[in-house]
Formats: C-alpha cells, structure tokens, sequence
C-alpha cells in the first residue's frame, strides 16, 4: 500500500456507533416498549432473554444478573465456596475472575497458560488439583473468544469431586467439541458488558446451568437470598438485569450469528495478511471448534512501540492484559513471583489487541496489516 493508503481514515478498535446506526430503530423500539410498560426489574422481558440465552448457550437454564462479575460471584456462593477454601483459574485474564475468588473469601491459586490458545494449560492444571486439596473449584476462562480444553479438566474435576465454572464473558457462542460455551460446567458465566459480543448498553450479566436446583438457588441469591418476596433463606445480593437491557440483548442476540461470521472473516483476512509478519497470530487447536473472536491479539516484538506507530497512523489497539494476576499488587500476598508463570508473562508482555469488530473491511484490515509490515521493516 502507498503511503496515502496508509494514513487513511481512523479505525478504532471497536467501532459500536456504527454497529448501532445499522439497528437503531429496532433497539429504539424494544426500549420504547420496555418504558412503555414501565416494568424495569427482572420481569418477563428477563425471563424471554433467560430461555433464549440458555438455548444459544445449549444449557437448561439461564439466570440474569447485574454483571459478568456478579455471575462469578454469584456462582461461587451457588458451590459453597468461601473461606478456607481456594479455587484454581489463569493469571491471565481479567480481574473478575481471581477477583470474585477472593471477594467470597477463598484464595485464588494460579496454572500457567497454554501458549497457542492462551487458555488454561491443562496438564499444569491437573498437576496443581492433585498436590492441593484445599481447591474446591475451577474457573476455566474461555479467553478472547476460544474454549478452553474442557474433556480433560472436567475429567480431572470430577476425580477430584470440584466443581467447574467457565469463565466465558468473551465467549458467547463459542464451541469445544460441537458444545456451547457455558454449558459443560456446573455453571457457565456471561458478560453483557458493551464490549463483548452481545453487548448490552451498560453492564449485565447471565449465569447458564444444566442444574434446577442450582438455578433456583442462583435466581434466589441475586435478590437477596429471597425466593419469595420478603422471605430470606439465605443473605444474597442485590443482583438484578434490568428489563431495559434485557431488551437491547434480546434486539442484539438475533445478529449475533451474522456478527460472528463477520469477525471469523476479519480474522482469516488478518491471517492472511499477516503470514511471514515478525508478528504471531492468534492460532486455534482442533477441539476449538467455534472460535467467536471477541479480541485478536497478536504476539508481537517491541509492543509498546508497534502500539504507538499504529496510533500515530489513526488505528486503535489494546493491551490485554499488561500485567499478570500473579503479580497484581492486591495479590502480593499469595506469595507468587516474577517468573512463576512464564508463558502468562510472555502474553502480558508482547500481546496487542487489534480491530476485529465485524464491520471493519477488508480493506481495513489489509491496512493494519500493511501498517504493522511497515514498521518491521
């Protein structure tokens, strides 16, 4: 590409305004019919959102709360875990999820990643279940998009009698083996933050389940332990979707496919563009079935710099995540150092999110690409 080429218009790495010019009317009228009715709280439209979100998600049920963070919280008091008790995940990847751990007392203890999908490596995983009884649960984060390897941690969970929570806030819709994200766990958890890929407009949250009883007691703690108004089983938590945002999502999920084709698109383009780049792209292993994309991070040499020249030519970029949860200073006190975890720190280090949002062009990506060639030159 020229050098005019390159220095064309911006391209954010999200781009929602555009994304909502093409569906304003619909959602205006699902939120006008909402007011309307003047029903706000949990409520049928919530419900609706349940059973359809549960059925895209291949689980029985489904329950709506506040937030993605809320639902691994609320997952958490569902099993029974809290102090004393410490719960296995990834130090690479968002807060909330070693977050919710340690907000019901229990200690989050950390497995290194596998360096392709950047997921859990389930060898690691396995070893620490066994050396470590203490571990009561395991959260699974199906990350920027792509499941993690469920067969052999739900294998090693069961032998071990701990429950499993998948962590799949950017992964709706994702595939293992032909199965949906969120429905191999006990409980699987969503986030309707408006970044993901159904994003909602503010936060929500969702919980799926193949469990009754586990989704009755879920549906109980996100108001306050009650199961009927006024009557307390147990102290929950005020942790409601809204019907507003259930509305959006409901509008929103009916796209959701055609969304997924697009950023799979962008990101065999980013592929293809890329090969022989000083770049690493994103791979996928054969159980990854459905890979939805909600990031594209590439490895890349002198990050930092490489973000700076994308920015100074008008492209948006990202870092997810710059420093592992190991080394997070909140967590100073579990006791990890610098090294422990080499493959997460490597990750944290090199990885840049670049545009995947399904109405970037081809010739967008073509541009990053020719951008990102450019400054390895």
């Amino acid at each position: 590409m020229t050098e005019e080429v390159l220095k064309q218009k911006e391209i954010p790495l999200l781009d929602l305004r555009t994304q909502h010019r093409l569906i304003r009317e619909e959602v205006l009228a699902e939120i006008t019919r909402v007011i309307d009715s003047q029903q706000f709280v949990l409520g049928e439209e919530v419900r609706r959102l349940e059973e359809e979100i549960a059925d895209y998600s291949q689980a029985r049920y489904a329950v709506g709360c506040a937030s993605g963070t809320d639902a691994l919280y609320l997952s958490l008091l569902a099993l029974n875990i809290g102090p004393g008790d410490e719960v296995l995940t990834t130090p690479y990847t968002f807060f909330a999820t070693a977050g919710a751990v340690d907000r019901v007392g229990a200690t989050p203890v950390f497995a290194d990643i596998d360096p392709v999908t950047f997921n859990l490596d389930i060898a690691k995983a396995a070893e620490i279940l066994e050396s470590r009884p203490r571990i009561k649960a395991v959260i699974p984060v199906h990350l920027f998009g792509g499941c993690c390897d469920m067969d052999p941690l739900l294998e090693a969970s069961q032998r071990r009698g701990v429950g499993v929570i998948e962590d799949a806030a950017q992964a709706i819709g994702a595939e293992y083996r032909g199965r949906r994200a969120g429905s191999m766990g006990q409980v699987g958890c969503f986030s309707f933050f408006p970044s993901k890929n159904l994003g909602g407009y503010g936060d929500g949250g969702m919980i799926t389940t193949n469990d009754g009883a586990l989704r009755d007691r879920l549906a109980a703690l996100r108001v306050h332990g009650s199961s009927r108004k006024y009557y307390h089983d147990e102290v929950g938590v005020n942790s409601r979707l809204d019907a507003l945002q259930a509305a959006v999502l409901r509008a929103k999920l009916r796209y959701l496919d055609f969304w997924t084709e697009g950023r799979q698109r962008n990101a065999e383009l980013y592929r293809r563009f890329l090969a022989g780049a000083p770049v690493r792209t994103p791979e996928t292993r054969p159980f990854q079935t459905r890979h939805v994309y909600n990031q594209f991070s590439v490895l890349a040499p002198r990050r930092d710099e490489l973000r700076t020249y994308l920015a100074e030519n008008g492209v948006g970029s990202d870092v997810y995540y710059p420093l592992p949860l190991h080394l997070q200073a909140c967590f100073a006190r579990l006791g990890y150092r610098r090294g422990d975890f080499p493959v997460s720190e490597r990750a944290a280090a090199e990885a840049l999110a670049l545009p995947i949002y399904p109405e970037l062009g081809a010739d967008d990506v073509e541009r990053i690409c020719s951008l990102i060639r450019s400054f390895y030159a």
